[in-house]
């Protein structure tokens, strides 16, 4: 663990579920990079009821360790209500920032000063070779849209985040919800950084790679079209 807590420029937020198989090691990794940045940096996880070990694992891990009702909207709220970062830096417990992470955020932040928000391009791990394009388009998308998901490492000055009401609770596309209201404050186009994080493949492995991205399509177009996140979630599980 590292960082001020008193005064951390950067709040990393990470929501997991039964994650034991992979949370030290990604926490683990989180550590290095904070430690190699040298900046003011706080970790705060929060577990959503995990049945496994998540919990004890993290706690030795992260700064600060919540439990918040399960669902990932809910779950990034919790840990945004105790982040002190005046940025924060939402993280999927199975996506790896690069090692140098926090130091070009820093750099490009000081950069653009008025950015309000951004995100990661995007690697996928795993054994498919669909998975650069998959990345490479999902990349190329957000670039055209300006919409980023969690698997891109979203992050938001703490003053915009409030601004646009926090993550919407519900059970499926959150994060789209979220990029759609920073989109709509003024100066509300994302920054984007070209170095990648690495988001693990194990859903498309498991679901079938082009299983996958159909659903992920059609729900999408259904969200458009005014369907309810509740009605996507029982069709997403």
């Amino acid at each position: 663990m590292t960082g001020n807590l008193k005064h951390p420029w950067l709040s990393i937020i990470v929501p997991v579920l039964d994650e034991q198989a992979g949370i030290a090691a990604s926490l683990d990794a989180l550590n290095a990079s904070r430690q190699a940045a040298r900046l003011d940096t706080e970790l705060i996880v929060v577990d959503g009821i995990s049945q496994d070990q998540t919990l004890s694992l993290a706690r030795d891990r992260a700064d600060v360790v919540i439990v918040s009702g399960r669902g990932r909207g809910r779950q990034l709220n919790a840990g945004a209500a105790q982040a002190r970062g005046e940025l924060l830096l939402f993280l999927h417990a199975d996506t790896v920032l690069p090692p140098d992470a926090i130091t070009l955020l820093a750099q490009a932040m000081a950069k653009n000063p008025d950015a309000r928000w951004g995100r990661f391009d995007v690697r996928i791990s795993g054994r498919s070779r669909m998975f650069p394009v998959i990345a490479a388009l999902m990349n190329l998308r957000s670039a055209w849209t300006g919409i980023a998901t969690g698997d891109q490492a979203m992050f938001v000055r703490r003053a915009s985040f409030d601004a646009a009401g926090g993550f919407p609770d519900q059970r499926l596309m959150e994060d789209i919800e979220l990029s759609c209201r920073l989109l709509r404050l003024p100066q509300g186009r994302p920054l984007r950084l070209r170095s990648k994080v690495t988001t693990s493949g194990r859903r498309w492995e498991t679901r079938g790679v082009w299983a996958t991205i159909w659903l992920m399509w059609r729900l999408r177009w259904r969200y458009w079209r005014g369907a309810s996140p509740d009605e996507l979630g029982k069709a997403y599980r």
